[in-house]
Formats: C-alpha cells, sequence, structure tokens
C-alpha cells in the first residue's frame, strides 16, 4: 500500500534504513525528478517536483499500527492522512511519471505537454470547474 511521507532531506538515507527495519520488510521510495540544464554555463540542476514529499510503499501499510511505528522515525516530519482512500490516485499518478521517465530516471517534458484540440478541466482559480478546448498553442502562451 502506499503512503505519502514529508521527510528532511538532510537525513533521507537514515529515514530510509530506519523505515525499513521497524517494518521488518521490503520498502520502496519514489519521488519523481526533473533535471533542469542551463544552456549558458552548460550545467544542469535536479529537482524534486514534490519537494519534501516521497511516495512509500509497504504491503504493511495496510494495517493501521504500522503507521505508528514509523511515526516518530528520525528524518519524518509526519505521514500524510487518507492515503487509503486514495491508492487508485496514487498509483495512477506514479504510473504517469514512470512512463513520462526517461533512460536516467527523469521526468521528461511530455509530462508536461497539452495536445490541440483537447478538453482540460481547470483545476483551481476564478474558473475552477470548467472545461476548456485547446484550440492553438502559440509561443509563450
Amino acid at each position: 500500500m502506499w503512503t505519502i511521507i514529508k521527510i528532511e532531506k538532510k537525513s533521507f538515507s537514515l529515514l530510509k534504513q530506519d523505515i525499513k527495519s521497524k517494518l521488518n520488510d521490503k520498502v520502496i521510495f519514489y519521488s519523481p525528478k526533473i533535471l533542469i540544464e542551463n544552456s549558458i554555463n552548460k550545467s544542469s540542476k535536479e529537482f524534486e517536483i514534490l519537494g519534501n514529499y516521497v511516495f512509500c510503499y509497504s504491503k504493511n501499510f495496510a494495517e493501521e499500527k504500522n503507521i505508528y511505528k514509523i511515526k516518530f522515525t528520525r528524518g519524518l516530519k509526519y505521514v500524510l492522512g487518507g492515503y487509503k482512500n486514495s491508492q487508485a490516485e496514487i498509483l495512477s499518478f506514479i504510473q504517469n511519471c514512470k512512463k513520462n521517465e526517461d533512460k536516467k530516471g527523469y521526468l521528461s517534458q511530455n509530462i508536461f505537454d497539452h495536445k490541440i484540440n483537447n478538453f482540460y478541466k481547470i483545476g483551481s482559480g476564478p474558473f475552477f470547474g470548467e472545461v476548456i478546448k485547446i484550440l492553438d498553442i502559440q509561443k509563450n502562451k
């Protein structure tokens, strides 16, 4: 079962070890990343798109007592609630991210592409809930 945890980036490696030892199970961590390349000075920088949030999978998370086992682990700020009801959405998001990763494990630009003549639902702002159709994509619009 997948859950979402907020971490302290400095102690993430300690957190991984502690969670694995507390659960005595195979634990999978997933954090989607993008690579930003600067064309001026030819440098690149890695960014986690979810910031301090990481997906964590263990079959033991089905039982609430296992969440309490890891709740006070070093490097863990908190575990987001409602993960049991959101398994379909979490799994769909992770599969979409993994489908759009390149060979190095970074998200490609395809995840952000919008297609002409497709319908999209606005998720926030004054037009929340409205359905739009993209007719044309200009350079910066």
